[in-house]
């Protein structure tokens, strides 16, 4: 399932300690402009932050042909490198709906989504609720996951914390499209911080199949 390599990715992102960073790959956005990640099929546009590294073409490799697919994965700063923030992410994947028998609408990946959140360490937070984006329908679900600083070798001074532990926060919105389940996960250490993320997200007229 395309979901599990993306936390499993992102979660690993936050917990590794100090190693030597990998130089940033290039954009995922085929397109003059080089921060903005564009996806015709589902009418779907993106504005990468400035300075932000590209990890689509790793995650890429465990994609199932025909099945699950990730579209973008960037962060703010290299998995291997540490800060003293939550390394903040965007992930965007399409996954067959086929592969969940029975599943006829958003509301129905609400299960498999969450058992693989609480799987990870996170908890949910309040009930899921419908939010309009750009006249697009979409189902919105959030988790919260306590870090350690002391496990994952960051320091706690400017972000969200308690009792010497950070807040990994995260949002998932989930739609039905063209026979697809997308999802597109935002992580970041604050709700302000998730707020401006999803602000880069934009949807417009999605190309004919």
């Amino acid at each position: 399932m395309i979901t599990v390599t993306a936390l499993a990715l992102t979660l690993t992102a936050q917990t590794q300690r100090k190693t030597t960073p990998t130089p940033p790959a290039k954009s995922a956005a085929h397109h003059e402009d080089a921060q903005l990640y564009r996806n015709s099929t589902f009418g779907v546009r993106f504005q990468i932050p400035y300075g932000w590294v590209d990890r689509t073409k790793e995650m890429q490799e465990g994609n199932e042909a025909g099945k699950a697919e990730v579209l973008l994965a960037i962060f703010e700063r290299p998995p291997q490198a540490t800060g003293d923030t939550v390394n903040s992410a965007v992930v965007i994947a399409s996954e067959s709906a086929a592969s969940y028998p029975g599943l006829k609408k958003a509301e129905d990946y609400l299960g498999p989504l969450t058992e693989l959140a609480t799987s990870k360490g996170f908890k949910a937070e309040g009930e899921p609720y419908t939010l309009e984006v750009e006249s697009r329908q979409l189902l919105r679900v959030d988790f919260i996951k306590p870090l350690s600083a002391k496990t994952s070798g960051v320091e706690t001074s400017s972000v969200e914390t308690s009792n010497d532990k950070l807040t990994m926060r995260q949002s998932t919105l989930v739609m039905l499209a063209k026979g697809q389940i997308v999802s597109f996960t935002f992580i970041a250490g604050s709700e302000d911080e998730l707020d401006d993320l999803m602000d880069g997200l934009h949807f417009g007229t999605a190309k004919s199949p």
